[in-house]
């Protein structure tokens, strides 16, 4: 099966990158500690594209360059392709000094011993552990170990919805329940319009969604152990009423089925789908046209309509962390730069730009982060988001139920059933994966 070859991969990419822990990424020329001139970074994709966060973060860089000296070589790489390029850079040693990771991957390529410790002293360097909310860091690494990264962007899912078509379809209120959404997608879906939008080739936007219905159908994909447990009666149903959005309720294009690239943002900005979950979707929407008032953003529906913790919870904790390959010939520059990201001033201005949360304390408090749909997403992290499970092999996860998901999006897209049945035996192929 193809996702099995795709998550055996991963796998065993992280288990030789686990064994030589004394690997990692780096520049080879361009600097050193006593003189650093050169950084090579690697951006994850915020923005509404590539080319959108360049423009966006090369004149930061350039500041950067002018205050240190120090020159930053910057490359935007798309989610679909990060992971298994940072697992590449773990084994080989050629990658960038400093990179962007999602914070789910924390604790798995912290396990390869490849990116730099961020104990007291390196926290020091840029200013502090204490400057970073508590919860920004606790996702960026194994408890009770010095964290693997630094917090950069504070993210959590909303419900984002489009006031027009609601009007249209003579909505009068954005849903708070999933039986509400589901009621509000039925009435919008007709005349080549959907309720919902939704990026089913995207394995870790599977994986978030998928873990928050599960946290509200009581199921961790995991025991206390950190054994998988991706068959339990909750981890089948959170799945199943996921793509029964598409499959069972018809609110969901079928088209969704192979998006991965933020294709629902713009069928959303275009007028095509009334509603989407997303994590900070203001800079696209801005860039595709849509004006403030055109979009709103509520919590994401939980069973009884209000968020909280256990079957309430509504969104993972979400973020972007900035790292540090520990083998890097220009370490000095490398604190440096991610002091100068984390800077009070750095911070209000990529987060404001990108619609994220800052996880520094000083920079979370300045007015600009009191938009609506900023509250919602701090409101969620403050109250109702929960950690994925921060395991060793929380990537291989993310690749055996990603997929998992992904190919019964397919199922549903070609009108194959998609049962109780049907799904356990999709994820007890993706435990199977893990457990070899």
């Amino acid at each position: 099966m193809r996702h099995l070859r795709a998550a055996s991969a991963v796998t065993l990419a992280l288990s030789i990158a686990v064994a030589a822990t004394g690997c990692g990424g780096g520049t080879t020329s361009g600097g050193s500690n006593e003189s650093p001139k050169t950084l090579t970074y690697w951006a994850s994709n915020q923005g509404p594209s590539i080319e959108a966060d360049k423009k966006i973060l090369t004149p930061e860089l350039k500041k950067f360059e002018k205050e240190t000296g120090i020159k930053v070589k910057l490359e935007v790489v798309p989610w679909a392709d990060l992971l298994n390029r940072i697992l590449a850079a773990t084994t080989s040693g050629q990658g960038p000094d400093v990179l962007n990771i999602g914070n789910t991957w924390s604790a798995s390529l912290q396990a390869t011993g490849a990116l730099l410790p961020w104990d007291d002293k390196n926290f020091e360097a840029i200013g502090g552990r204490d400057r970073f909310v508590d919860s920004a860091v606790a996702s960026a690494g194994k408890e009770g170990e010095p964290p693997a990264a630094v917090p950069l962007y504070s993210l959590a899912y909303a419900l984002y919805y489009n006031k027009k078509m609601f009007a249209e379809a003579g909505v009068e209120k954005p849903p708070a329940t999933w039986d509400e959404l589901v009621e509000t997608g039925k009435k919008i879906s007709k005349d080549g319009k959907w309720g919902l939008g939704a990026e089913g080739g995207n394995l870790s936007n599977n994986i978030h969604q998928t873990f928050v219905l599960g946290q509200q159908h009581g199921a961790d994909f995991f025991d206390k152990d950190g054994k998988a447990t991706f068959t339990s009666d909750g981890a089948v149903a959170a799945v199943k009423q996921y793509i029964d959005f598409m499959a069972k309720d018809k609110i969901i294009a079928p088209g969704n089925a192979e998006y991965a690239q933020n294709q629902s943002l713009t069928d959303f900005a275009k007028g095509k789908t009334a509603m989407v979950l997303w994590q900070a979707a203001a800079s696209t929407f801005a860039a595709q046209g849509m004006k403030p008032e055109d979009w709103g953003a509520v919590p994401v529906p939980v069973p009884s309509g209000a968020p909280g913790t256990g079957k309430q919870v509504n969104s993972m904790v979400a973020g972007i962390n900035m790292a540090v390959f520990k083998n890097t010939k220009n370490i000095d520059g490398a604190k440096k730069f991610v002091k100068f990201m984390t800077s009070d001033a750095e911070q209000k201005l990529l987060n404001k730009t990108y619609g994220s949360i800052p996880p520094v304390k000083a920079a979370q408090a300045d007015a600009a982060f009191g938009a609506p749909d900023l509250k919602v997403l701090r409101d969620t992290l403050a109250t109702s988001a929960a950690p994925l499970p921060q395991v060793p092999n929380e990537s291989q996860f993310e690749t055996a139920v990603g997929t998992a998901v992904k190919e019964l999006w397919a199922d549903a897209a070609a009108g194959r059933p998609v049962t109780e049945e049907s799904v356990k035996e999709r994820l007890e192929k993706a435990q199977q994966t893990m457990q070899q």
